[in-house]
């Protein structure tokens, strides 16, 4: 329905353009000998695309490109009914092998050439990650929709991660003498802990402080994703003390470093979503850190934990009512946090974590450390996703092997930090000869290494919560 309506509101000679812009697929036997389009068509395209208003218009154009320039499903049903028939007939191998080839190019959605074209244009590739961040911010708004649109954000994905894979991609490190559009990039993208002004940026850059990017040889001094590493003495348990206000005018003493904490990875690019790209770059920062300073033998994420106080929120749903409180306290621990609160309906203590008021009382945050350290671990480690740890951060930190480490109470005292998570934040930590037999047994059984603190939080949960 939405798409029929939006039709009628096309962009003059929209229809046109795309016609003349997506190349037909070369019947099979011709692939080889189908001339290149042409470079004004491609060129063209990208005008257009960027002519048109954020929002409907290029919405519009998005979708008739999904939906009317895919796959041609009468060939592949023809070339798949060509490979069985070659199976069951037991023709000779090379024969087989053909039919499938002639179906693996059958499968090929038109604008698939398209976008080859415009990747080999110059600032072609830019423009490719600017269209895909266009169709994921749809698909998460539903302003685009549908199999097809899902299907060509699939598709192009599929085609960055060739593109952006490591042979293309360079480490850079960021230091206070870095470009000021280099700076300024860096501060807007920083998604874990913004950025406050100049004086905070510059401490990020500074002395037990570094910053790394990757950026692209076709894009190149643009940061793709950022990676932020504090030098310590031991594995920090809060963030206040690393992203602090007021700038050391120490200098590095490299005796005094023995840790890196990774504590925070931002992508820059929404059109890069889902390329596998922090992997690689934790890997690559390791290396680079071992090589300046070898005397680090301890490497740990200092993480947050989106999601876990909207998590515990719908725990204390109302349909839940007496049951929720019951679920996740102890009757003793319920009779405290009602005499703090007042009330013994779940409904007060679900405003106080709403609003972040818990934390102004000290009595509360004290009766609720315990609880809360129980079910933070059994969210990390228990709530799960088709098998797989439900929160994103974690379940990124597992895939590269990590360790779900520690648990750290009031780690984050930021609004931000108490809204998110009730304050607590997790390490991941890294050890280096584990993490391809760890990140193996996750991928493959599912199973979460962790550490003996989590471990022991995860059994009180069960013994005195009932999910």
């Amino acid at each position: 329905r939405g798409l029929r309506r939006l039709s009628s509101a096309a962009a003059p000679g929209m229809e046109e353009l795309l016609r003349r812009s997506v190349p037909p697929l070369p019947p099979y036997e011709t692939k080889e000998k189908a001339p290149p389009p042409a470079e004004l068509r491609g060129a063209e395209f990208v005008r257009f695309y960027r002519a048109l208003q954020p929002g409907p218009p290029r919405a519009e154009l998005l979708t008739r490109l999904a939906r009317d320039f895919g796959v041609e499903h009468g060939r592949v049903a023809e070339a798949a009914a060509k490979v069985l028939q070659a199976r069951e007939q037991r023709r000779e191998l090379g024969a087989l092998l053909q039919a499938e080839d002639r179906l693996r190019y059958y499968l090929n959605p038109q604008y698939r050439g398209l976008f080859q074209h415009l990747g080999r244009l110059e600032g072609g590739l830019r423009f490719l990650v600017e269209l895909r961040g266009d169709l994921v911010e749809g698909l998460a708004s539903k302003a685009v929709d549908g199999p097809h649109v899902k299907e060509m954000s699939g598709v192009l994905k599929n085609m960055l991660s060739e593109w952006f894979s490591t042979g293309f991609l360079n480490l850079e490190r960021v230091t206070w003498q870095s470009p000021c559009e280099v700076l300024q990039k860096i501060s807007d993208s920083e998604a874990v802990h913004p950025v406050r002004n100049w004086v905070d940026m510059k401490r990020r850059v500074g002395s037990y402080r570094r910053c790394y990017f990757f950026s692209h040889c076709a894009i190149p001094g643009e940061p793709l994703i950022v990676l932020h590493v504090a030098l310590t003495t031991d594995i920090s348990s809060n963030i206040q003390a690393i992203v602090k206000e007021v700038p050391p005018l120490e200098t590095e003493d490299t005796a005094k470093i023995t840790t890196a904490i990774f504590y925070s990875i931002s992508l820059t690019q929404q059109g890069l979503q889902g390329v596998e790209l922090g992997t690689y770059l934790i890997k690559r920062v390791v290396k680079e850190l071992q090589k300046e300073l070898p005397q680090i033998k301890t490497f740990s994420t200092l993480s947050p934990i989106p999601g876990f106080t909207k998590w515990l929120v719908g725990l204390l749903s109302p349909q839940t009512k007496e049951q929720g409180r019951n679920e996740l306290f102890t009757e003793s621990e319920w009779q405290e946090i009602s005499a703090i609160t007042g009330d013994s309906s779940t409904e007060t203590l679900k405003k106080l974590f709403n609003n972040n008021e818990w934390v102004r009382s000290e009595k509360l945050v004290e009766v609720l450390h315990s609880p809360l350290m129980r079910l933070c671990a059994w969210y990390l480690y228990g709530e799960k996703h088709r098998g797989y740890a439900l929160n994103p951060v974690a379940n990124f930190h597992l895939q590269n092997g990590s360790v779900m480490w520690r648990i750290n109470w009031m780690g984050d005292t930021s609004p931000r930090g108490i809204g998110a998570s009730c304050g607590m934040m997790v390490n991941y930590r890294y050890f280096l000869e584990d993490t391809g037999s760890n990140s193996a047994a996750y991928l493959g059984t599912k199973h979460i290494k962790a550490s003996e603190q989590v471990l022991a939080l995860v059994s009180q949960f069960q013994q005195n919560s009932k999910l």
